[in-house]
């Protein structure tokens, strides 16, 4: 009976597969972004389990897809026709589309993706397209971000290829003259540089191509220059420009945030960050309403991509950030998803659950490869054949501002390299030329989030980290990890202080993108205070996706944080070098607003009256939306979960 049934299943099954149809339109794409339609018919008994596969290189086994899309996603695909429209990253390599029929009974609890969901199966294919190419585009420079050198004068510009034959940057101040000329280094890594899987598995490795690195030098000071990347023989970029550093300028623009991540137009094996997408959109829109002719930098201070393992996911990531990076210096640090894993060098006793396997077998190679920021701060991974992790700790000036960032992933404890390096950087630090100094790191020193996980180091950051902040007056900390938006008096040894020497403002700036969120620790003694009763030493808390905005002068800096849902502004801090801390949220407004000041026509070109309005109904519309989505914490209807600790 069982061998009658199997028969019927395979023929039933074959006589789907060969009604099937699927093509796919365009068939050539030239750059990532680009749109195909893949179109389908002839699918009998449709069921809402379906699925599209979607595969590249074309020759991958069937469960080593890119990602999918059920065929429900399509509105007409219960007549067993449809389609459905994917804008497409250039991988380097050709792609394929493949439908599958999947039944409950096949459902598999054990193959599950990161979020525990069940994995498609690939018993039944029922239709595979033809391959669809970028043809020379593979080779074409795309994924470009700039970052700054050690060298006032030099601007760093970062892409990849699908070779590693010579490319040039070139580069002027007219756009139609680039006469300045410079050879870029490639380099790339391998899948037995990978410490684990998936990274070093069939399913999370995908060729990275080739990541190549050029310096443009002798640039003067505050100028606006064009440039582009490629080759005669493989292919030019576009042209894109950059403002370059000024020395003698007192004006510091910064956007700034963590955790970030990237959406992809698919599903897959790891959860794609929506909300990174908003992100992306409104400091664009700030960075277009600068005119093109002011400086300005993002700071992404840990948790990148997200990749995890997946290597394409970091082709998403850098695809999503090019309108950006292409545009202003993308400056990182470390996260605990780019570098841990078991075996990694440096693993105290104390940290034995706090550092886990949260890169996916990654242990800092493609961040170190992808990413060259200033300095030359260096750690082994502990892999025989891979590179050294590299861009942990580093520092520069920008107007008035001396920005650190440093690794709370490798060695930070008094004696090691790194707290040698922060100690130094900050006792040399230039008060009279940059009076702000901000310090960032993954890992939160303070936050009220109920993360029993970190406990260990942050205790270790208090004991050894703050000190030094404190004796060197850094006047902010700015930290990740936690996806959510926290802003602290300012503070040393869990104590308010009135004036930020000696006590900075510590700021949790986790929430640009990925959407598991902590529970906040309560505060039992005060039930009865309506939204977020909290410690005292938590000035704001935060739900909402968003950034924040970094304003300076040597007479005062301005941060604001920026919720996604609206682009306005939620919360505002302004410090003085006096050593006044203005808390701007106490009454919904920043006492910088309507200033006339040109740091806040920079970013209000509407006129301060309008902003001032927008400042004070963005605080009450987050005051209700976050009542609103904390008392969905915890519930399936609720937007806001409780954070898993391995997906911190």
């Amino acid at each position: 009976m069982i061998a009658v049934y199997s028969l019927f299943f395979f023929l039933f099954i074959s006589s789907v597969y060969s009604a099937v149809t699927i093509s796919v339109s365009p068939q050539t794409l030239n750059r990532s972004g680009d749109t195909v339609v893949i179109k389908w018919s002839g699918v009998e008994s449709p069921s809402d389990l379906d699925w599209l596969g979607i595969y590249s290189p074309p020759e991958s086994p069937h469960d080593h897809f890119i990602g999918y899309k059920f065929l429900s996603d399509s509105p007409n695909w219960k007549s067993g026709s449809g389609s459905i429209s994917l804008p497409l990253t250039n991988f380097r390599s050709d792609y394929s589309f493949r439908i599958f029929r999947w039944t409950q009974s096949e459902i598999n609890p054990k193959h599950n993706d990161h979020d525990h969901n069940p994995l498609p199966g690939t018993r039944h294919l029922l239709a595979e397209s033809n391959r669809l190419t970028f043809r020379s585009a593979i080779n074409r420079p795309e994924q470009i971000h700039l970052s700054y050198t050690d060298t006032v004068d030099e601007m760093r510009v970062m892409f990849v290829t699908g070779d590693g034959e010579e490319r040039l940057a070139r580069y002027g101040e007219v756009k139609e003259r680039l006469d300045n000329i410079v050879a870029a280094r490639g380099i790339r890594y391998e899948r037995e540089h990978m410490c684990h899987a998936p990274a070093n598995s069939t399913v999370g490795w995908r060729d990275p191509g080739w990541t190549f690195d050029a310096v443009m030098k002798n640039l003067k000071e505050g100028v606006k220059y064009y440039y582009q990347v490629g080759s005669d023989s493989k292919g030019w970029s576009e042209i894109h420009s950059f403002v370059s550093r000024n020395e003698n300028s007192e004006e510091t623009l910064a956007f700034m945030f963590g955790d970030m991540g990237c959406s992809t137009p698919y599903r897959t094996f790891i959860r794609g960050e929506n909300e990174s997408l908003s992100t992306v959109k409104w400091i664009l829109r700030d960075i277009e309403a600068l005119g093109g002719d002011k400086a300005a930098i993002v700071s992404h201070i840990g948790d990148i991509s997200y990749a995890r393992g997946y290597s394409w996911i970091w082709d998403e990531f850098f695809a999503q950030i090019e309108p950006i990076a292409s545009k202003v210096p993308y400056h990182v640090c470390i996260g605990n998803h780019e570098y841990d894993w078991p075996m990694q060098p440096w693993k105290p006793d104390w940290a034995a659950y706090v550092y886990g396997k949260d890169s996916g077998g990654e242990c800092g190679v493609p961040y170190s490869v992808k990413f060259n920021m200033p300095g030359n701060s260096s750690e082994a991974t502990g892999m025989v054949q891979g590179p050294q992790s590299r861009n942990l700790y580093y520092s520069y000036d920008m107007g008035s501002v001396h920005f650190v960032y440093i690794s709370t992933e490798t060695d930070f404890l008094k004696g090691g390299k790194q707290y040698s390096f922060l100690k130094s950087d900050l006792e040399s630090v230039n008060r009279s030329k940059t009076p702000f100094v901000v310090v960032q790191g993954h890992r939160p020193m303070y936050t009220t989030s109920t993360k029993v996980r970190d406990a260990a180091i942050r205790q270790r950051m208090i004991e050894h980290l703050e000190p030094l902040f404190v004796k060197n007056n850094v006047t902010i900390a700015l930290w990740g990890h936690v996806h959510r938006y926290e802003r602290f008096c300012p503070i040393s040894n869990n104590t308010c202080g009135q004036r930020w020497q000696g006590n900075p403002v510590h700021l949790v700036i986790g929430m640009a993108g990925k959407d598991t969120q902590p529970i906040w620790e309560p505060r039992p003694n005060h039930p009865d205070v309506p939204i977020f009763p909290q410690p005292v030493r938590s000035m704001y808390r935060g739900g909402e996706f968003g950034y924040t905005r970094l304003v300076a002068n040597k007479e005062r800096l301005t941060l604001s944080y920026v919720g996604n849902h609206d682009g306005e502004v939620h919360d505002v801090v302004e410090i003085l070098a006096s050593g006044e801390v203005i808390s701007g949220s106490d009454d919904g407004k920043d006492s910088n607003f309507g200033s006339g000041s040109e740091f806040s026509v920079l970013w209000y070109i509407e006129g301060a009256s309008v902003m001032v309005l927008g400042v004070i109904l963005g605080y009450f519309i987050g005051f209700f939306s976050r009542r609103k989505k904390e008392s969905g914490v915890g519930s399936s209807n609720g937007r806001w979960i409780p954070v898993k600790n391995e997906e911190t």
